[in-house]
Parts: structure tokens; C-alpha cells; sequence
């Protein structure tokens, strides 16, 4: 089994990690021994977990989260699913200067 977990950091910032023991990489955290990110952001909380059968679907919804805005994250951690599309980010525009004739 593989985890996908979202961390709420002492200063309210949200770390996002894949693993393949939950309690242990978390006691990993806490103690800061695991990712520099949060070795000086502690204590850590859990908000959120999927558990999956294959440790590459883990890892590649940690990639995907990892690129979500703050807001998008905290829909997840809420279980409001149905607001995740659309609070994706929109492509940037690029502005194309005017034509000059």
C-alpha cells in the first residue's frame, strides 16, 4: 500500500508527500527528520490521506497536488470535490502586442 498526504505546517502552510508507511513518515515529521520543509515548520498535523494499491498512483497524485493553489488544496482537505475544476488554474494569457498597419 501507498499514501498520498497533505501536512498542515505550524505556520499554516500545507506540505504535500507520498509514502509508503503513514504513521512511520509521519513520526518522521514530527521528530524532523523528514523533508526539510517541514523540519522547521513543527508540529505538523495530518488533514488529509488517500491510501492506494500501487506506490506510482501515490506518487503521481503527489506530483499533481504539489502544483495546486492553496484554495484548490483546502477543497480537497474538505472533501468539496465537486468545487476542484474549478478552481483550476487557467492557462496565462499571453498579450500579443497590437498590429500596426
Amino acid at each position: 500500500m501507498a499514501w498520498t498526504y497533505i501536512l498542515q505546517c505550524s505556520d499554516g502552510s500545507y506540505y504535500v508527500g507520498s509514502t509508503q508507511d503513514l504513521d512511520r513518515r509521519l513520526a518522521q515529521h514530527q521528530m524532523g527528520e523528514g523533508a526539510a520543509y517541514t523540519r522547521w515548520r513543527r508540529p505538523v498535523e495530518l488533514v488529509w490521506s488517500q491510501e492506494f494499491a500501487r506506490v506510482d498512483e501515490a506518487f503521481a497524485l503527489e506530483k499533481q497536488v504539489q502544483n495546486w493553489s492553496r484554495a484548490k488544496r483546502e477543497a480537497l482537505i474538505a472533501g468539496e470535490f465537486d468545487r476542484l475544476p474549478a478552481l483550476a488554474r487557467k492557462p496565462r494569457r499571453v498579450r500579443r502586442p497590437p498590429l500596426v498597419e
